[in-house]
């Protein structure tokens, strides 16, 4: 299965838009970015547990990062509310489930080397950092390799055009993010390909998680 496999395509969308997609077990639905293979796949997807769901135990060979967009989360190690956000690195295991339920923002199997100790954060209470512009604050997520970051927004910030060298993927995790192409609500999810351009904006203000310099292969 190819679901938006082109990496040298922009591809913009808002899950929800989409689908649910039923996976294996009972109560635990996907809605699907990009993705590709089977149940094996590297995927980016929005998943629901329904409350009392769980996934049998497995192991991620390439990782995975999970931000919790409402709900609680859990598996073994712990419990996860909204705002959370775990790195599972290549070779760990865990059996993941939901009590009262929750809805996740999943990345699968695109995770190296460079990744090796669990990172858990709770962006609820972590410190933001000033970006580089007034109005604009950064949160580092993923500190190991490539890493991803949580950018909030205030209302009315504006940010210089710039290329991204390996491409910048974005889900808006609140408000309304826009640049000269678009105005992107929550739940929007824009994958724009290596040395794509664009001169970012928000005039409501927006919290967005954003990844970059990942999309050469």
């Amino acid at each position: 299965m190819n679901i938006n496999a082109d990496f040298t395509q922009k591809v913009v969308l808002n899950h929800h838009d989409l689908p649910w997609v039923s996976s294996p077990q009972m109560g635990v639905d996907r809605r699907m970015l990009e993705r590709q293979g089977d149940e094996l796949a590297k995927a980016t997807s929005i998943v629901r547990y329904q409350a009392g769901s769980s996934f049998p135990a497995h192991t991620h060979e390439f990782g995975e990062e999970i931000l919790v967009l409402d709900g609680v989360f859990s598996d073994e190690l712990g419990d996860y509310p909204e705002g959370s956000y775990i790195m599972n690195p290549p070779g760990s295991s865990h059996a993941p489930y939901s009590k009262t339920g929750c809805t996740l923002f999943v990345k699968l199997r695109h995770l190296g080397s460079d990744q090796v100790e669990r990172e858990v954060i709770d962006t609820k209470t972590a410190p933001w950092f000033q970006g580089m512009v007034p109005g604009l604050n950064v949160m580092p997520l993923m500190r190991q390799g490539m890493g991803s970051t949580l950018v909030r927004w205030a209302p009315q910030t504006y940010f210089s055009p710039h290329k991204h060298y390996g491409g910048e993927e974005i889900f808006v995790v609140e408000g309304v993010f826009e640049d000269e192409h678009g105005r992107f609500p929550a739940g929007s999810w824009i994958r724009s390909p290596h040395l794509s351009l664009h001169q970012p904006f928000s005039k409501e203000g927006c919290t967005i998680f954003v990844k970059t310099g990942h999309l050469l292969a």
